[in-house]
């Protein structure tokens, strides 16, 4: 249980994430896993990081039961792991490629829609059911995903989009059946890791610098509403419910 980083191949990092059983990770797994992601990007070898995840799905964002047990001091540490975790994608000096598979969730978005490049396999979903958790964020992340009246129907509704739809809509490099997502990202890894290393540093800061919102500051301004929510008791009302039957 944890993360874990392999140097599968020349050029290739592989950052796997592994918190059974659903992958909703605690605070200290998403500073763990910034941490990888961070030390990857550092590594004057690797030319492309591949982000994945063991079990049933890539990602369920953060663990509700910790929140629930420690409360505000818990929900400040979540607020704060993930924007360091995000963070550490969108900023890692080269490109992150996210193999997706089952739900990606919450955090999870945070953590594809700051990949530089996503693959998916045929079973995996995409969504924020934040409003059923008593939570706001990371639609930030999904609008780089979904067009934005799309993103505002997902998020008002906790539905999710399949990776067919993604795909669709251009944000989705592959779809392709469970069994060949890590060889498919693999693939795509190594062509990106072709290219000479110090060019796609270059490229990965040019292309971020252009981008027409900071995500970063996004996705902080959105967790201040989440916070709002915790202080005002909306969030505990809603969380109550979670996990119970019919809720």
């Amino acid at each position: 249980m944890g993360v874990s980083t392999s140097c599968v191949e020349k050029g290739i990092a592989v950052v796997t994430v592994g918190f059974p059983p659903v992958n909703a990770l605690p605070v200290a797994g998403w500073f763990a896993l910034a941490d990888a992601v961070r030390a990857a990007g550092r590594d004057p070898e690797v030319r492309c990081v591949v982000l994945t995840a063991e079990g049933r799905g890539f990602n369920a964002g953060v663990d509700i039961k910790e929140i629930q047990k420690d409360g505000n001091s818990a929900l400040i540490g979540a607020n704060h792991a993930c924007a360091e975790a995000f963070g550490a994608v969108y900023d890692c000096a080269v490109p992150v490629v996210a193999a997706v598979h089952g739900f990606c969730l919450g955090g999870g978005i945070g953590l594809a829609g700051n990949a530089d490049v996503i693959v998916a396999s045929e079973d995996a979903v995409f969504g924020l059911p934040e409003l059923d958790r008593g939570a706001l964020g990371a639609a930030t992340h999904l609008a780089r995903l979904v067009p934005q009246h799309l993103m505002r129907a997902l998020y008002y509704t906790s539905r999710t989009a399949t990776a067919a739809e993604l795909h669709a809509h251009g944000s989705v490099w592959r779809v392709v059946p469970r069994g060949e997502l890590r060889a498919a990202a693999l693939t795509l890894a190594r062509e990106i890791a072709a290219k000479d290393g110090q060019l796609l540093r270059l490229a990965k800061a040019a292309l971020n610098g252009i981008d027409p919102v900071d995500v970063r500051r996004s996705y902080r301004f959105e967790q201040g509403f989440t916070f709002e929510a915790g202080l005002s008791g909306v969030a505990d009302r809603v969380r109550a419910g979670f996990g119970k039957e019919g809720a």
